[in-house]
């Protein structure tokens, strides 16, 4: 068979729930904040890969406005009983301290472009749920349990409870089935049931441990009862990168399996790929796949593992053209699939495709950084190296109204060239720079360009590994440099305050805020992504 390189979800699409539907392979990404909610790649040889729908895009299923950063849509779970897909999702309301506020919902659709339904609510004990659809046409509801008193243990275990579909709730008992190991943290749990060598069923329960840093894993525990007790793999955990400082996947955890239509199993992970000594993954945690095998002893293990390969054999053969293609946007009244926004599930209060034709319109809301309406839309970097370009027309009428390009991971880490005015009207371009600030400070570290008071403006910025370069141009002169080289690095979950405490990715693209109040709006013509080839990048080209 062909190999490929991993990863196969490049860039910000962590917690991977992959399945299969006839000849159809789905996999189910984590967004965290950024709206619509949850991204769902489609595939049929396991190399290739296509977002085909975000299928949480109206207020009654999904409104995150005041949820903090890397909040929102933790690790959902895709399934299918046979009739349709099944949908299960968290939507974190608060993460720091002791407590997590975090509501778990199901919702569903008769194909994987929907409708999908309004959403059941399930319960608030925990994050990562997953739903089992047993062979008895039964199913069941899992999820990790947090403990805020942490006795012993703030990841308390894995709750198991029976989810009755016609009455839309959770009943019986709730037993904690699994602890984990002395990785602890133990969550992200997918149950799966196979027969063993002699005929047996076994019910095998998939976990993450260790945290999703440097020290990530998947554990893998099985039961001839569903409710337990699981005993642990002899490996205790089929995959981390852990011990394997240098190997190019890192931060390896969270995991799903799916079987071949030929009976081969592999395992989706999510993982990154970090740069520099500082081992910052500025492309956040993205989805890999390794190849596994069942053993006479009915005990899964990773061919050439627990470390992940970087290579690995799968049925396609991947189309690196698509990879390296450069994307050129044009706003001709559909906004592109690429495309997000953060939080708020009224996009028209944010943007318009028809207010200009073929121009994205911003309207000024919040501040850059808000967490309820900041009018922001981007898409992710999936290479280490690229250019994106953008022609804005705004006319500020003072210091409180800002628009333009920016290199965004949250409030706390973010570039931002924006064209803006002084206090006496007169325009100019400015570099805010927060980079990875606890305090969401913004750096002033270049000096304001004046511009002509009317007319379009170009933006560009350039990133080559580490290094971040802006630029501006007026009408078809050439690009002219703006400030010093920043560091890239710092647009990453390690760069924002932590890879424990920082969950999503980084993003490119347009902003605008007017702190006026009074919505001013700000025209994009066009949005170019070019990618760049860059060694790190670790494919073949």
């Amino acid at each position: 068979m062909p190999q490929i390189t991993n990863p196969i979800l490049p860039g910000f699409n962590p917690d991977p729930s992959i399945l299969r539907v006839g000849d159809d392979y789905y996999i189910a990404t984590s967004t965290f904040e950024w709206f619509p909610g949850v991204q769902i790649h489609h595939s049929r040889d396991l190399a290739n890969w296509e977002l085909v729908t975000r299928p949480l895009t109206r207020a009654s299923q999904l409104d995150m406005r005041g949820d903090p950063d890397s909040c929102g849509v933790w690790a959902p779970c895709l399934s299918h009983d046979g009739e349709q897909f099944w949908l299960v999702y968290t939507d974190v309301k608060r993460k720091e301290g002791s407590f997590k506020d975090a509501h778990n919902y199901i919702v569903t659709a008769p194909s994987i472009e929907g409708p999908w339904s309004d959403p059941i609510y399930m319960n608030s004990s925990g994050f990562d749920p997953s739903l089992f659809h047993d062979d008895d046409g039964r199913k069941w509801f899992v999820n990790m349990i947090w403990d805020h008193r942490v006795r012993p243990l703030l990841f308390a275990g894995i709750a198991l409870q029976e989810f009755d579909p016609k009455a839309g709730r959770l009943v019986g008992p709730v037993k904690n089935i699994y602890q984990g190991t002395d990785l602890k943290l133990v969550e992200g749990p997918h149950l799966h049931k196979r027969n063993g060598v002699d005929g047996t069923p076994w019910y095998y329960l998939l976990t993450a441990e260790g945290g999703t840093g440097y020290d990530h894993a998947v554990t893998f525990a099985r039961s001839r009862s569903l409710d337990g007790p699981y005993e642990t793999h002899p490996d205790q955990h089929i995959l981390t990168a852990g011990a394997a400082p240098f190997n190019a996947l890192q931060r390896s955890g969270h995991g799903d399996l799916v079987e071949t239509p030929e009976g081969k199993t592999y395992l989706v992970h999510l993982t990154g790929r970090p740069i520099g000594q500082e081992r910052r993954c500025v492309l956040g945690r993205e989805t890999a796949i390794q190849e596994a095998e069942w053993r006479d002893d009915d005990w899964i293990h990773v061919k050439h593992g627990p470390v992940p390969s970087l290579k690995v054999e799968v049925p396609g053969t991947r189309d690196e053209t698509a990879y390296w293609a450069e994307r050129r946007y044009g706003f001709d009244g559909v906004l592109d699939k690429d495309f997000q926004w953060l939080r708020t599930p009224e996009p028209e209060r944010i943007y318009s495709l028809t207010a200009k034709p073929g121009a994205l319109r911003l309207y000024g809301r919040e501040s850059i950084g808000s967490w309820f309406e900041q009018a922001l839309v981007a898409r992710r970097w999936t290479h280490f190296s690229f250019d994106a370009e953008t022609t804005l027309d705004f006319t500020p009428v003072d210091e409180r109204q800002f628009a333009g390009l920016t290199a965004y991971y949250n409030r706390t880490a973010f570039y931002y060239l924006a064209v803006t005015a002084h206090s006496d009207g007169k325009r100019e371009l400015l570099i805010f720079s927060v980079p990875g600030r606890d305090d969401g400070r913004i750096e002033w570290p270049a000096a304001p360009v004046a511009l002509p008071q009317t007319g379009a403006i170009r933006l560009k910025l350039s990133v080559r590994g580490k290094a971040l370069q802006f630029f501006y141009a007026l009408g078809d002169a050439a690009w002219q440099n703006v400030g010093p080289v920043l560091d890239a690095s710092l647009i990453s979950d390690e760069g924002a305050g932590g890879e424990h405490s920082n969950f999503t990715g980084a993003f490119v693209g347009v902003a605008a805020s007017d702190l006026n109040g009074t919505a001013l709006p700000a025209d994009f013509g066009d949005f170019v992504y070019r990618p760049e080839r860059d060694p790190s990048d670790r494919y073949e080209v």
